[in-house]
């Protein structure tokens, strides 16, 4: 693949920038915030790396595209993408990072901070004993590196890691791994939900009623994405205590609006969309890692399937 010319379209386009300009590569780069990129940028370009692509542009003269983030659903989800444009995606600490915060969670509740901090206000000595990770049963959805890696962090710390993909295939650090159609059997032994899809068409409002009424005061995790979630759904599951309590981390709209009823839930954790961040630092160097690769014609071990959605 020949590329000469890369845009790179991002927030943190000056420190991405920094870490490249040390590489000395020879290739002619334009950097500019998401706002700025322009459709001359981008018929200027071989290579486009960016979080997101606007839907008024064209992008089918491109050669390749990467994502600085893990998800690809802003060029993928409901748009026809050019079978000549190789897409990539960043592979790099959002594993550990979404593994750990998923694991802050489960301790926080096992370990009851809420109650002990609602008694601390009222001045009132009350032992209780905490809960055990090896006594709890979790359930992931998405059995991809995040979820993998999700499932190690927790089985090292005997937790029982239950896996739903949409293939089923077994992986390593689960239980076992059953298909999506297949999961609704299991779902009131669960403990702890965790949802680490991507979205795709398939994925879509996946979470609703007959995922959620099946649960048995469970906590439910989203760290995938949020039109996963239907949202009216979760809210009565939670109001008829099927859910326990969630922690969510992704919206269908970000951020989300003031006026949303999550914000006001008593069961409900919001985060903004920090369970897995893309650093500068680790997003050029693994933009760098797949340009190289590429130059060297090397398999690509973040090449996107643009049919499955990730």
């Amino acid at each position: 693949m020949n590329i000469k010319n890369i845009v790179i379209a991002s927030p943190m386009h000056e420190q991405i920038r920094r870490v490249i300009e040390k590489e000395e590569l020879s290739y002619q780069f334009r950097y500019c915030s998401d706002d700025e990129v322009t459709q001359h940028d981008v018929n200027w370009a071989d290579a486009f790396v960016s979080f997101n692509m606007k839907n008024d542009f064209d992008y089918g003269q491109l050669k390749w595209v990467h994502s600085l983030g893990a998800g690809v659903d802003r060029f993928l989800y409901r748009r026809e993408w050019p079978e000549n444009v190789l897409l990539t995606r960043t592979i790099c600490s959002f594993g550990q990072r979404i593994g750990e915060y998923c694991l802050s969670y489960l301790l926080k509740d096992l370990q009851e901070h809420n109650r002990f901090h609602s008694l601390k206000k009222q001045k009132s000595w009350q032992p209780y004993t905490p809960g055990l990770l090896s006594e709890q049963r979790v359930m992931v959805f998405g059995t991809g590196e995040i979820g993998q890696k999700t499932a190690e962090i927790l089985s090292s710390l005997g937790v029982e890691v239950h896996g739903v993909s949409l293939s089923g295939k077994q992986k390593r650090f689960f239980e076992e791994v059953v298909k999506v159609e297949s999961c609704h059997a299991r779902l009131s032994e669960m403990d702890y939900v965790i949802n680490t899809l991507p979205l795709t068409e398939q994925t879509e409002g996946l979470f609703n009623e007959h995922i959620f009424n099946k649960l048995n005061r469970a906590g439910f995790i989203n760290v995938g994405r949020g039109a996963t979630v239907d949202e009216k759904a979760l809210l009565h599951a939670l109001n008829q205590h099927y859910v326990r309590f969630a922690v969510l981390d992704v919206f269908k709209e970000e951020p989300l609006p003031e006026t949303h009823e999550f914000w006001e839930h008593p069961g409900i954790f919001i985060t903004p969309h920090i369970s897995a961040v893309t650093t500068p630092e680790e997003g050029a160097e693994c933009f760098i890692d797949t340009l190289k690769n590429l130059e060297n014609n090397q398999p690509l071990p973040n090449k996107v399937d643009v049919h499955k959605g990730f």
